[in-house]
């Protein structure tokens, strides 16, 4: 029989960029505009390497280490895909999610930052990876020690705990979110635990830090512009939690 040449690899259904075109550390907003204004004004050299359905993507460095931007768009199972196809064909070792998120304690305000140390969920993913098991959603220990202590150096709150990341963005369940601030949840969002449980199937690292967008009791909340433009604490806590230990 003749010898079976593989194909080369043009990128996946989701993502254009060619083999190498990823570095191994990645932020991960949600929004592409985002992602571009995180090339544009905190990679050095960035160059755009994928572009489809509108999900930019960009690698350059950040104090000389490279270092790739990829929005996730919204939700569970986009973020899914994406941190899934990183890890799995571009050889990226730690994603950092830098988003958005609703407070849920009068303790949390908007524009404080909350790192996930845990995401509380109402999808089925934590369900789905292991027959018969709720899988616990966590970070990296790494990443989240290395933002912990990046967060001390920071003039304004930083708060540290788990969120509650929903299906659901306009969920009214008021009773709901009285039962999570019991239980000691910061936030409501909708990606964190998509993004770790792709990284503990995948044997990648994950952190998810999060600018409150708004607040869920009060109504203060960000304008659209704002929260396009007011993440830069979260996203240099996010820089220095991929730099850890590199």
């Amino acid at each position: 029989m003749p010898d079976l040449v593989s194909a080369p690899f043009t990128g996946t259904p989701h993502i254009s960029a060619a083999p190498g075109d990823f570095a191994p550390l990645v932020l991960m907003p949600g929004d592409p505009r985002r992602a571009r204004r995180i090339a544009e004004t905190f990679l050095e050299d960035a160059r755009r390497v994928t572009e489809v359905r509108g999900i930019l993507g960009y690698t350059g460095s950040h104090q000389g280490v490279p270092m790739s931007v990829l929005a996730s768009g919204m939700g569970i199972p986009s973020v899914s895909i994406y941190a899934t196809e990183l890890f799995r064909h571009y050889g990226v070792r730690r994603i950092v999610r830098v988003g958005t998120a609703g407070a849920i304690p009068a303790s949390v305000r908007v524009r404080d930052v909350v790192i996930a140390s845990a995401a509380h969920t109402d999808s089925s993913l934590g369900r789905v990876l292991v027959d018969g098991v709720s899988l616990s959603l966590a970070p990296s220990y790494r990443l989240l020690r290395a933002a912990a202590d990046a967060a001390e150096q920071e003039p304004s709150a930083v708060h540290i705990g788990a969120v509650f990341s929903s299906d659901h963005f306009y969920l009214d369940r008021p009773a709901l979110f009285d039962a999570l601030e019991r239980r000691g949840t910061l936030a409501v969002e909708m990606e964190a635990a998509g993004l770790y449980a792709v990284a503990c199937a995948e044997g990648g690292e994950a952190l998810a830090v999060l600018t409150v967008s708004d607040h869920l009791r009060t109504g203060d909340a960000l304008t659209a512009d704002e929260r396009e433009t007011d993440f830069d604490r979260a996203l240099r806590i996010a820089a220095v939690a991929l730099l850890a230990d590199v």
